[in-house]
């Protein structure tokens, strides 16, 4: 059992339905390939970005006619793209590549959807990008869908009781999906985990308060950060926090992430910091009313690290590179396929408390439990 750690300070939340603003293009897991719709309001065309060679390129894959606004594109592991489109109550899923001056198109079929309320999208990039899945959201249940990588199109994975959104991958196999769960009409909101190995086995993740809405936004399966929006610590107010997979440790909702007037959304960890989450730097985007820029924050730290946002960021969009440099991907009329390079200050003594000059006792760093070697634990309250 968990508590909240609080520390008291102004408010900020997410958007309208408490998921975060949806970024500028879809990145691979390993920042190899991004996606994104490019072009005009009545010229939209899909767009692959190479991005692991020594200068980043992109290239266009128009198909015979504009796409509408609510198109989807994801970046697969081996370059190609998957493209989601609606048309006439259906979903269609398709592979583009490039082919000479043309684009390539490998159909993988497509998913009835009802016209009754019923919603359907794809889930970020999944692991080693050889799949992709998606998300269909109904009036009383929803259902996860392999839609690339399988043997006979799309195939139905799991169905889970109550309207589910979110969705961020905790393991590195594509196995174990952890979404927000809504049941009943209300607006809360509890994370659950879906075992898609085991035809869809769901258990509960994320409770904090019995009537708090609690949602996962961002996990890195190294270290097993979790960032977290809830209105626990403040009701009906969101906080942004952190927590540890399979910790017996509080969810913090740290004072220096609340800004006032301004919305901060994390949407890329730094991997490979083995057993050391607290030290994992996560990048944030800023959202207020002047505009979008960029931050950087970590869970020792008592201080959030701002700078500006290249000209023409895809705003939400970034990884983190091998050397714990900052990648945000940009495209201007000067340069329509462009990488900005921020290296972020290294934690100070200061930063994780402490008298200045001092260098504080550090705490232990806790142990995040392997997915095979104990159940997903729940972060709860008292």
């Amino acid at each position: 059992m968990t508590a909240c750690a609080i520390e008291p300070s102004a408010d900020h939340g997410p958007d309208a339905d408490g998921g975060p603003p949806r970024a500028g293009c879809s990145l691979t897991v390993d920042g190899a390939y991004a996606a994104r719709l490019a072009g005009g309001d009545e010229a939209r065309y899909p767009e692959r970005w190479t991005l692991d060679g020594p200068e980043p390129y992109a290239v266009p894959l128009p198909g015979n006619q504009p796409e509408e606004p609510d198109t989807e594109v994801q970046p697969m592991g081996d370059g190609r793209v998957l493209i989601h489109r609606r048309t006439a109550g259906r979903h269609v899923f398709t592979l583009l590549y490039p082919t000479g001056p043309g684009t390539g198109a490998l159909p993988l079929g497509g998913v009835e959807c009802p016209d009754d309320g019923t919603r359907l999208r794809l889930l970020p990039p999944a692991p080693g990008g050889e799949t992709a899945y998606a998300l269909e959201t109904g009036p009383r249940s929803t259902s996860v869908w392999l839609v690339a990588g399988g043997s006979f199109g799309p195939e139905h994975l799991a169905e889970v009781p109550g309207r589910c959104s979110g969705g961020v991958w905790l393991d590195g196999t594509a196995r174990i999906l952890a979404l927000d769960r809504r049941v009943g009409a209300g607006p809360v909101a509890k994370t659950v985990v879906v075992d898609l190995e085991r035809g869809g086995e769901v258990s509960p993740l994320l409770q904090i308060a019995a009537d708090s809405d609690d949602r996962l936004l961002l996990a890195d399966p190294d270290s097993g950060l979790l960032l977290i929006r809830s209105d626990a610590p403040s009701p009906g107010r969101r906080r942004l926090g952190w927590g540890v997979l399979g910790s017996a440790l509080p969810v913090r909702f740290p004072r220096c992430l609340r800004l006032p007037d301004r919305v901060l959304t994390p949407f890329a960890i730094q991997p490979g910091q083995m057993l050391t989450p607290e030290r994992c730097a996560v990048a944030l985007r800023v959202d207020s009313p002047a505009g979008s820029w960029v931050a950087a924050w970590r869970p020792a730290e008592r201080r959030v690290h701002q700078f500006p946002a290249p000209r023409g960021w895809l705003a939400g969009a970034g990884w983190w590179s091998a050397d714990g440099t900052l990648r945000l991907p940009y495209a201007t009329a000067e340069q329509p396929c462009g990488v900005a390079v921020l290296t972020v200050p290294a934690a100070e003594p200061e930063d994780a408390g402490g008298p200045p000059g001092r260098r504080p006792a550090e705490p232990p760093a806790p142990r995040p439990v392997p997915l095979r070697e104990a159940p997903l634990a729940r972060l709860v309250t008292k």
